[in-house]
This record gives C-alpha cells, structure tokens and sequence, in this order.
C-alpha cells in the first residue's frame, strides 16, 4: 500500500492515479481519519503519562490520600481503554482505505483503460508461414495424444486435463529450460508451498476471499491455493528486515498454479490457455528503496523472458501495459504475448511488474543499512519464466507440420529425447 503520509501529502495526484487506473474510491475521508488518528495518539500518551504519574504516588501517599488515587489510577486505566478502542477502530478504516488506493504509476506507462490502450515496444521473430491450414493445440493434441480433457473434467470439472505423453516432457523440458537459465542468471531456485495465509495473500495483493476473488481458499482456515509463486515467494521475507549490503535478492520458485477463472468466457477457455490448474517457473525480487535499483531488475527480468523464448524460437511481442490494465499493486508492467497460430493472435505468455514498496509495506519487508538508522521498506518485483501451458500451445501451434507432427525446439531436445512428437501408431 502507498505510505499514509505520501498520500496526504500528494493527494489531488493520488486522486488523478486512480482514475487513470479505474480504480473508484473515496479518498477524502484519509485527512480526517488521519487526524483523527494523530489526536486519540495525543490524548492516549497524555493519559498513561498521568497514569503512570499517579501510580509512582501510592506507595508514598498516605493512608488518606491513597484511596483517591487508587480510584483515579483505576479511572485512567479505563481511560486508555477507550482511547486506545477508538484508535484501533480509526486505523482499521484508514488500513481499508489505504488498502483500496493503488500503487502510484510509471511516468512512461501508458495511460488507458482497455487492453489495446496497452503500446506495443517491439515484435521479435517471423510469424510462421504455413502452406496448409493450421491446427490450434486442441486439434494438435488430440492427433497426438497428448492431453486428455474428457479424463480431466470427469475427474476435477471444466477447467482440468491431463497431460499426457510428449506433453508431460515438455512440461518438465520447460521447466528444466526455465530453472536453467535462472541458476546461470544467479537465481536461488526452489520449490514452494502450494497453500499460503491468507495474510501473506492479501499482502501481495490478492483477494483471497469474497463474490470476486479468483482464489480457491481451504474452509475452516486461513490457507489459499497459491495463484502463483509470486505469493510465497513475496511471502518468505514477511516481517523481515535484510541487509542492504545482501540486496537484490534474486529468487525463483516452481509451484503450480490454482485459479477460479470466474467470468472466462469465449476462445480463451478453448483447450490449456485458461484453466483451473497449471505449473510455473516465476521469477521474484527484493531490492533497495530506490526506483533506478528496482527499475535496473525489472528490466533485467523483462530480459530474461525474451532471451527464454528467444531461446524457444516463438514469435513475440512485449507490451507496455496500460494503466487500466494493471493491477493494484503494480507501478510498471510488461507482457509477453507470444504468437499462437490457432487463435490468429498473440496470446499473454509472461509478465513482469515493478511493485515498488507496495508490497512490502503490507508484509512488513524491510532492510537496514550500515551506519544509517532505521530500517526503509524494500521494493519487490515478479515475472513470469515459463508458464507451462502457455509456452506448451505456442510451441505446439508454430511448429506444427503439414503430416501433424511436431518440431520440438532445440532447447528442449536433450530433457525430451527426441526432435519430433509425431503421432502414435
């Protein structure tokens, strides 16, 4: 969340972010709840000074005098009581306000509300150029026996598949390429838990539960599916403070991937491009306070996935994201679409985002530098390596051939074990 004090200090800018961002929210009511704040922190100080004033005189009172000021001791305890109640319930309605006011945004971002507002900052690779009439990955799939979506939604519903055969190595291929590249980027890599608090959720900035989450959460807990590694990896350094001098830190997670999906309608839920359930290589980062070090990575993630899928051979596009089109916690994010023959169109296949401090504001991220006193709150960064089922469709829509076998990238060959995926006799 954006710091309490920037905020009344920048307000008429805070004001215009928002609605560049479409995000509807009041926020005029921040200066008197902040006043209001500041006033009960002055009255309760004031009391527990006299209360603790009138206590240090009991035992030297005398015996007339010490019932008085037991009863005034007792007056103030249920004093501070209620002041302190009352600033509870002030700083509950300002953490819900603040907590609705998204991240400030890049001077550079384009300002939009719908998908196109989004500006194109370069196309790589040739869009193949097929003399017969391509298959999409459904089609590919099923020729090749490759997944199962009959077994899926019989087992688990709409939305849930088996991969099966060539696909299950380049699922793991894929994954094998990602982590690869990360380890040579200096990357500590790991695996992470499926399930995270709902407050580390909440942190990042997804909203766990309620009519619009997309989170499937666990009843009678407070544990979520993860809708990406971003959550746990954020989540490791909640309520931590790390040495500036150890910054950036690098990390990159593999977890699978859980979302509702609510609302997905039209070509997208065709086949693995929007499902319940897939695996991911996710990239995140802790920096200094300072928006030159968290731009320098952001640019280095944005890196790391064209040279991927460079490395892939895939046709894509990066995008400069739109205000309208981001989400709350972002100050700047890129996308990947790369190119998929059998939509006709460039699909999302990764995205990376500079949250500043947003992020860590809410988990309590912090870092400390030597000689300097108190501690500043990190910036936080993800992207996108590989999403599985993404990658998968457009490996399979562009190198399909005319007999309906497959051209496996050469990245991929030595975890597959073979340069064709034709079909099974």
């Amino acid at each position: 969340m954006l710091d309490l004090q920037y905020i009344c200090d920048h307000l008429d800018e805070v004001k215009a972010n928002c609605q560049n961002r479409g995000v509807q929210v009041d926020i005029s009511p921040i200066l008197s709840l902040r006043d209001q704040r500041r006033d009960f922190i002055t009255q309760g100080d004031a009391l527990r000074k006299e209360q603790k004033g009138t206590s240090g005189k009991i035992p030297k009172a005398s015996a007339e005098e010490k019932p008085a000021l037991i009863a005034r001791g007792k007056e103030l305890r249920g004093e501070v009581a209620k002041i302190e109640e009352q600033q509870k319930l002030i700083e509950q309605q300002l953490y819900a306000l603040q907590s609705q006011i998204p991240n400030m945004t890049h001077p550079d971002s384009p300002v939009g509300r719908l998908e196109e507002d989004s500006v194109t900052v370069r196309k790589v690779g040739e869009k193949p150029n097929f003399d017969f009439e391509p298959k999409d990955h459904v089609e590919i799939s099923q020729h090749l026996d490759l997944i199962d979506f009959e077994a899926g939604r019989k087992v688990a519903g709409h939305g849930f598949y088996y991969l099966k055969n060539e696909a299950v190595l380049l699922e793991l291929a894929l994954v094998q390429y990602a982590i690869e590249k990360l380890v040579a980027e200096g990357f500590t890599v790991t695996t992470t838990p499926d399930l995270a608090r709902d407050e580390v959720l909440e942190g990042i900035g997804y909203i766990p539960r309620g009519d619009e989450t997309q989170i499937y959460s666990i009843e009678n807990s407070d544990l979520s599916l993860v809708a990406t590694a971003e959550i746990t990896l954020g989540g490791m350094m909640k309520d931590e403070v790390i040495d500036a001098e150890k910054l950036p830190l690098k990390i990159a997670g593999i977890s699978h991937c859980f979302r509702t999906e609510a609302g997905a309608h039209g070509k997208a839920t065709r086949g693995i491009y929007r499902v319940h359930q897939f695996t991911k290589v996710e990239m995140f980062g802790f920096t200094a306070p300072d928006l030159a070090a968290s731009d320098e990575f952001h640019q280095m993630v944005l890196r790391i996935e064209e040279e991927i899928f460079q490395g892939l051979g895939l046709p894509y596009r990066v995008l400069d994201i739109c205000t309208g089109d981001m989400g709350g916690s972002s100050y700047r994010k890129y996308d990947l679409e790369a190119w998929m023959p059998g939509r006709g169109s460039y699909g999302e296949v990764t995205s990376c985002t500079n949250c500043t401090d947003y992020q860590a504001r809410r988990l309590s991220t912090r870092c400390r530098t030597a000689g300097k006193k108190g501690t500043q709150f990190v910036h936080t960064l993800n992207g996108t390596a590989i999403a599985v089922t993404r990658a998968m469709i457009a490996i399979l829509e562009n190198n399909q051939q005319a007999d309906g076998s497959v051209v496996v990238p050469e990245s991929l060959r030595k975890w597959v074990g073979k340069e064709l995926i034709v079909a099974k006799k």
